[in-house]
């Protein structure tokens, strides 16, 4: 699919800028719904990330910061040092949970930076406030709306079940979800392809029939490689992959996203 895409793009370069096939917008106040298919089916099982995408980090954005002496310019980079380890314990065949690898991750960032924290502190200034992540103020009415409507609502993470299951039990999230799905059962982080194509498996759908709403890029990237479909939440600072096809949908949040579902003939 990537060289495919790839080759696209460069035979298109000669003079036929490339454009994603873009229908009427719908529109609340100033924030539009992008939407690059003209035939949307209704999905048989939406696949939620849960990290940004229905949990607002801000809390333990400020606790990370906190741990790198007060140096929020750094957040960026423990974020992306976290994925790219998750990946580098993908490849070499090794596990270890998502939470213990961003403490890790930290320490690396940290000590670069003439920071010096021990591994207490750096699971500590993660794994606590992970917990009780407060829902973004439109998720729970949008779950809500979408399983009144008689979605199959899935969490699909790399975190640990027990992570997710007391992160939902504090948000007040538990009650909207058919099942919670964890990488940590074949052990290889979204987003390798394997990832994808085992939680369709598990709940025994072909991947065409899988939407995946996420705020991260790489995330819908390897959903869409992986035979997905997948439905893109912008929230500030996320951005998509510019070599992977672009999602069926794209919006602020969860409320335009969910309006469209829902309006999809069952």
């Amino acid at each position: 699919m990537m060289t495919k895409n790839r080759r696209s793009f460069i035979k298109n370069m000669g003079g036929v800028a490339l454009t994603s096939l873009a229908l009427p917008q719908m529109e609340v106040g100033s924030q539009p719904l992008e939407i690059n298919s003209e035939n949307l089916i209704r999905p048989k099982v939406l696949y939620f990330d849960v990290n940004e995408t229905l949990l607002d980090l801000t809390v333990m954005k400020k606790s990370v910061g906190d741990a790198l002496g007060g140096r929020a310019d750094l957040l960026p980079l423990w974020f992306t040092t976290m994925l790219q380890y998750s990946l580098v314990v993908t490849v070499g065949r090794q596990y270890d949970d998502f939470g213990v690898i961003g403490a890790a991750a930290l320490r690396m960032v940290a000590a670069n930076n003439g920071i010096t924290l021990s591994e207490k502190q750096s699971l500590e200034a993660i794994l606590e406030p992970l917990r009780a992540l407060p829902a973004h103020p439109e998720v729970k009415n949008a779950l809500a709306a979408l399983k009144k409507d008689g979605y199959k609502l899935v969490s699909f993470t790399n975190s640990s079940y027990k992570g997710v299951k007391t992160q939902f039990e504090n948000a007040g999230l538990i009650e909207f979800f058919d099942d919670r799905l964890s990488i940590e059962d074949i052990g290889k982080f979204k987003p390798h392809a394997d990832a994808y194509n085992w939680a369709a498996r598990k709940m025994a759908v072909k991947p065409k029939e899988c939407l995946l709403v996420a705020a991260h890029g790489w995330d819908i990237a390897g959903a869409l490689w992986a035979g997905w479909r997948g439905a893109f939440v912008s929230r500030p600072g996320a951005q998509l992959y510019p070599l992977a096809p672009k999602p069926e949908m794209i919006g602020p949040d969860l409320s335009l996203l969910t309006e469209k579902l829902t309006a999809l003939p069952k």
